[in-house]
């Protein structure tokens, strides 16, 4: 008997395993662990500044996740989180909205079920919010000499308003809540000023830049719309400054009113009244002295197909050109040109728009039998110039003058620049000793075959940093094809469309997020 219940075990254990080992993959249909797993690569990125856009990697089967919020928290999460979010799966990313600017916020999500036991381990991270934006920008008619209207949505609220330069503070009262508005007296005509606005803790609301008007002084000239500027600028005394009304004027010339040129001989300004309604000036100028110029519109429609500005002082030097806050547009041959042994100590261009420049029969900046010690370009837009030309164009007339010149071009945005697949490059500079400093700009729509240099008198070791290209050739690596000789290639850029608004219509707002994180470009582009 017990032999007999030994073999029918036996036999029963080996059936078992015949069945088991039969095919396993049709017998296990489906693995239900314990609890949910933890949502992984969990990530917080901070969006239009107070905004803080979640994601992680969804998994199967979960119906929905919890986040908790903590603020000044530092993924300790002690206390009581601001807020405890119900997410569907189908919402992710997520986006958590209206944060305070300027603060340290902690996040953990949990995937939840039914059954409480099986929800998940937390998953954390972290993000600190950036300043907080909420003034609008300040309109034309709200800005006098000595003051200025500072507007934001009516209710919200803060605690003062600190101006830099001068450190004058502005106690926001209750009326100014209510109305979203607040007029501030006591303020320097032609200054650029920061407005600070803070909470009562002392985090900032909102910043905004704007210049107050002008408080016309001895040296000035206001210039009314329908006058001849050609004319005032030659009856303008040395050192005078001609504050020009919005309107059109023309460079006198014998041939025509517009589209002429004039010649400064003297050192004198020229400013336009109001920045957002800035006065039209249809010419070019010949330049033999000192010239600053801000806050205008220079269109070269109707030239005679010259630079606009042009260099023409025999010999000698100058101590700077500056053109600032400006646009500059549709001329032929190129922006300035120096084809004289003349030395400009600095050029400054800085926050203008240039745009169809084409440069037809020259290059873009371009200096031959002079030169200078200083350029910089710097916070502007370039865009649909130099069409199978040069950029920067510098040749050595170090025998002629005595110059040591240092390019900077940092945080400009160039779309269709140099795009004419012609045998020219970004910097042509041979002027001996020089040095080139590129950094955090943007470029889109370049592939003029030597690249950014070609030539061994250029510097070889540039300082090349925080760069974005799109749409390029020849300027991160040798296209292919390509036989020309490229001296060197910025091999810390990053290849990436920007994905601008409309480029077409000269908007160049930056809409891709991994550009715009890294603030590159010219700044106005930003958001």
């Amino acid at each position: 008997m017990k032999k007999f219940k030994l073999s029918y075990l036996l036999l029963a254990v080996a059936s078992l395993s015949l069945t088991a080992c039969s095919d396993v993959a049709d017998e296990i249909t489906e693995v239900i662990f314990g609890r949910n797993f933890s949502p992984i690569d969990f990530e917080a990125k901070v969006r239009n500044r107070t905004n803080v856009e979640l994601s992680w990697k969804t998994s199967d089967g979960v119906s929905s996740y919890v986040v908790e919020v903590y603020e000044n928290d530092s993924l300790q999460f002690a206390g009581t989180p601001i807020q405890t979010l119900t997410v569907n799966p189908d919402n992710n990313p997520y986006t958590i909205m209206g944060l305070q600017g300027e603060t340290q916020y902690s996040f953990r999500i949990m995937a939840i079920d039914g059954d409480e036991n099986r929800n998940s381990k937390w998953s954390t991270a972290y993000a600190k919010t950036e300043t907080e934006q909420i003034f609008y920008t300040v309109a034309a008619e709200d800005i006098k000499a000595k003051e200025v209207t500072l507007r934001w949505p009516a209710g919200e609220e803060a605690a003062t308003i600190t101006f830099s330069p001068g450190g004058l503070v502005y106690n926001i009262t209750a009326a100014d809540i209510a109305a979203g508005a607040a007029t501030v007296t006591g303020l320097t005509p032609e200054t650029e000023y920061t407005a600070t606005m803070k909470r009562e803790n002392g985090k900032t609301r909102g910043k905004v830049t704007f210049t107050t008007g002008i408080d016309l002084a001895e040296t000035d000239i206001l210039v009314e719309e329908g006058a001849d500027l050609g004319a005032a600028i030659t009856a303008a005394p040395a050192g005078y400054r001609l504050v020009l009304m919005p309107g059109e004027y023309g460079l006198h010339t014998e041939e025509a009113d517009f589209g002429g040129s004039t010649t400064i001989t003297k050192n004198l300004s020229i400013k336009g009244l109001r920045p957002n309604d800035m006065p039209v000036i249809k010419g070019r100028i010949k330049v033999e002295a000192c010239l600053d110029i801000d806050q205008v519109i220079l269109d070269g429609t109707g030239t005679d197909g010259g630079q606009t500005f042009d260099f023409t002082l025999e010999e000698g030097n100058i101590d700077h050109l500056s053109i600032t806050n400006s646009e500059v547009k549709n001329y032929t041959k190129g922006f300035f040109y120096i084809n004289k042994a003349v030395k400009i100590n600095t050029i400054t261009i800085d926050n203008c728009i240039i745009s169809n420049i084409e440069c037809s029969g020259g290059d873009f900046f371009d200096s031959r039998k002079g030169g200078y010690d200083t350029f910089n370009l710097t916070n502007s837009t370039i865009y649909n110039c130099a069409s199978g030309r040069d950029v920067v164009r510098m040749d050595d007339a170090s025998s002629a003058i005595d110059a040591t010149p240092n390019i900077k071009v940092d945080h400009c945005t160039f779309h269709n620049v140099g795009n004419g697949n012609a045998n020219y490059r970004f910097f042509y500079v041979r002027f001996a000793g020089n040095t080139i400093t590129f950094t955090n700009n943007i470029v889109s729509g370049f592939n003029n075959k030597r690249g950014f240099a070609n030539q061994s008198s250029t510097d070889q070791d540039p300082t090349l940093d925080n760069n974005f290209y799109h749409n390029t050739a020849n300027l991160m690596s040798l296209a292919e094809g390509n036989t020309e000789k490229v001296s060197w290639f910025d091999t810390k850029g990053t290849d990436i469309d920007p994905k601008f608004a409309n480029p077409a219509d000269g908007d160049f707002t930056v809409c891709e997020t991994k550009v715009s994180d890294k603030r590159a470009g010219d700044p106005r582009w930003i958001k």
